[in-house]
C-alpha cells in the first residue's frame, strides 16, 4: 500500500519538518512575554494594573485569571531565552500528544490496537499539522493554546470521571474558554465528571484568591466579559461569529440580533450534530462538535484558538472517510489565508472593509458551520 510506504519515512519527515520550522520560526513570542513579564505582578496585587509596554499595536494586559499567573511564576523565574526554548519544546510535545490522543481514540473506535502503523501516523500527522496556521500562530505568539487543548482533549476522553472533570475544571481556571467542554459531559450524561469539573474550577478560583484577593476580586467582578480588553473584536484574526458578522456589517454587533441569530443557527446545527454523535456512540465527534460550537459563540476566537481543527481533520480522514471536507479544511489552514487578510486590513481596529475581504474573513466560522451541518445530516442518513 502507498500509505505503508509513506509511513516508513514518517520519523524522517517529522525531523525535516522540525528542522525547517526551527530555521524559520518567529522567536518574538509576544504573548509568552506577557505571561513571563506580568505574572509576577500577582504577588503585589497589581496583575491587572500594569500592562506590558512597547508592543506594536497597544499595551498588552494580562487577560487570564490570577490562578494562571500563579502557574506561570516558575516560567517567569527563568531567563527570557530559556523561557522561550522551554515553551517551544513543551508546545511541540503537546502538538504530538494532541495528534496521538486523537489517533488512539480513532484506533480504539475501530477495535484496532495502537500499533506501529498508528504511531507512525502520529509522527506523520505531527509533521503536517506543524504547518497549520493555528499551530504556527500559537508557536509564533508563544500562546498557551497547544498546552491547553492537548490537556483538555485528553481529559475529555479520559475514562475516569474524576480525571476528566478535574482536567477540564483546572483548564477553565487557567483560561475560561475550556469551560464549554462541560457541555460534552452534560450531553453524554457524565454527571460526576461535570460535578468534578465545577469543583476543579472552584479550586483554581480559591487558589487565585489565596495568592491575590485584590486581583481575584477585580478579575471576577470587574473585568470578566470585557472582550474589548482582550483585543480588537473586528480584526480578521478574530474568527468567531461575532468577529465575522461584525466585519460583514461594518460595526461591532456585540450581542445584538445579528449575533443572536448567528448563535441560534450554530446552536441548532450543533444540536443535530451532537445527537448524531451520541446515537452513533462517536465520542470524538461529540468532543469536536462541542469545541466548534465554543469557538463559534465565544466573543473572541483568535485564529490560533482553532487548534481543534487538528482532531477534526484526523476524524474526517480516518473515521468518516470524508476526504473532500478534510481537504478543504487542510487547504484553509495551510494556505495561511488569515495572515494574508491581516496584512490587507488597514488596521486591527478598523472594522469596515471591502466585501471580498469580509467574505474571506468567514473562512473558519463558515467551515465550522458546514462541518456541523454535514455531521448532523450524515447522522440522519446513517440511521
Amino acid at each position: 500500500m502507498i500509505e505503508q510506504r509513506v509511513l516508513r519515512f514518517a520519523p524522517l519527515v517529522l525531523l525535516v519538518s522540525l528542522a525547517v520550522y526551527a530555521a524559520t520560526a518567529n522567536w518574538g513570542m509576544i504573548d509568552l512575554k506577557v505571561y513571563w513579564t506580568l505574572a509576577p505582578n500577582v504577588l503585589t496585587d497589581e496583575l491587572y494594573s500594569i500592562d506590558m509596554p512597547f508592543t506594536p499595536d497597544f499595551p498588552l494586559p494580562f487577560t487570564y485569571p490570577p490562578f494562571a499567573a500563579a502557574v506561570f511564576l516558575p516560567l517567569s523565574a527563568l531567563p527570557w531565552i530559556a523561557a522561550r526554548v522551554v515553551w517551544q519544546v513543551l508546545s511541540l510535545v503537546c502538538l504530538w500528544w494532541l495528534v496521538r490522543t486523537a489517533l488512539r481514540a480513532l484506533a480504539a473506535a475501530q477495535d484496532q490496537p495502537y500499533d506501529v502503523t498508528w504511531r507512525r501516523r502520529a509522527l506523520l500527522w505531527t509533521a503536517v499539522t506543524l504547518w497549520f496556521e493555528p499551530v504556527r500562530k500559537t508557536l509564533d505568539f508563544g500562546q498557551i493554546n497547544l498546552v491547553l487543548v492537548a490537556g483538555v482533549f485528553a481529559a475529555m476522553l479520559a475514562v475516569r470521571q474524576v480525571v476528566a472533570g478535574l482536567g477540564v475544571g483546572v483548564a477553565a481556571g487557567l483560561k475560561l474558554t475550556p469551560a464549554i467542554s462541560g457541555l460534552y459531559f452534560l450531553v453524554t450524561r457524565r454527571w460526576m465528571a461535570a460535578l468534578w469539573s465545577i469543583g476543579g474550577f472552584l479550586i483554581t478560583v480559591a487558589l487565585g484568591f489565596a495568592v491575590s484577593a485584590k486581583d481575584s476580586w477585580r478579575y471576577w467582578f470587574e473585568l470578566l466579559g470585557a472582550a474589548d480588553r482582550v483585543g480588537p473584536v473586528g480584526s480578521v484574526i478574530n474568527q468567531s461569529l461575532r468577529g465575522a458578522v461584525s466585519r460583514s456589517l461594518g460595526y461591532d454587533v456585540e450581542t445584538s440580533w445579528p449575533w443572536l441569530l448567528a448563535v441560534v443557527v450554530s446552536a441548532v446545527l450543533t444540536g443535530f450534530a451532537l445527537r448524531a454523535a451520541v446515537r452513533a456512540n462517536d465520542t470524538l465527534s461529540a468532543v469536536i462538535t462541542v469545541q466548534l460550537f465554543g469557538l463559534l459563540v465565544s466573543p473572541i476566537s483568535w485564529s490560533h484558538h482553532w487548534l481543534w481543527v487538528i482532531p477534526l481533520v484526523l476524524w474526517l480522514v480516518h473515521a468518516r472517510r470524508d476526504h473532500v471536507l478534510a481537504g478543504v479544511w487542510v487547504v484553509a489552514v495551510l494556505s495561511d489565508v488569515i495572515t494574508v487578510l491581516i496584512n490587507l486590513q488597514p488596521s486591527i481596529w478598523e472594522i469596515p472593509r471591502p466585501w471580498p475581504l469580509a467574505l474571506l474573513g468567514w473562512v473558519y466560522p463558515a467551515l465550522a458551520l458546514v462541518t456541523l451541518a454535514v455531521t448532523g445530516a450524515r447522522g440522519r442518513a446513517d440511521r
